[in-house]
């Protein structure tokens, strides 16, 4: 799983990862503010902080809350078993 942070540009399905596809990068830049805006006014507690974070094997944009000193993972949309129910349903014949 690749997680970028609110600082970083998450990657575009499709594209090159890390690089924003130009019609992507107002939104990205929202996203980015947004993120920034949440986390500053400490919305999800004063140890915790929210990330974005795009599944490698589904394409699936993920979104975690992690604490920010122990950088462990508090809470996540979707949860892996979502991710990886979605990976099995896409695989052909198995």
């Amino acid at each position: 799983m690749e997680i970028t942070g609110a600082s970083g540009l998450p990657a575009i399905p499709g594209g090159t990862p890390g690089v924003a596809v130009p019609e992507h990068a107002a939104e990205i830049r929202d996203i980015v503010q947004a993120v920034k805006a949440l986390n500053a006014a400490r919305t999800f507690g004063d140890q915790n902080e929210i990330t974005f974070a795009l599944d490698r094997t589904t394409k699936q944009a993920v979104i975690r809350i992690v604490d920010r000193q122990t950088q462990e993972l508090v809470s996540q949309i979707p949860p892996d078993y979502v991710l990886r129910l979605a990976e099995d349903l896409k695989s052909p014949g198995e």
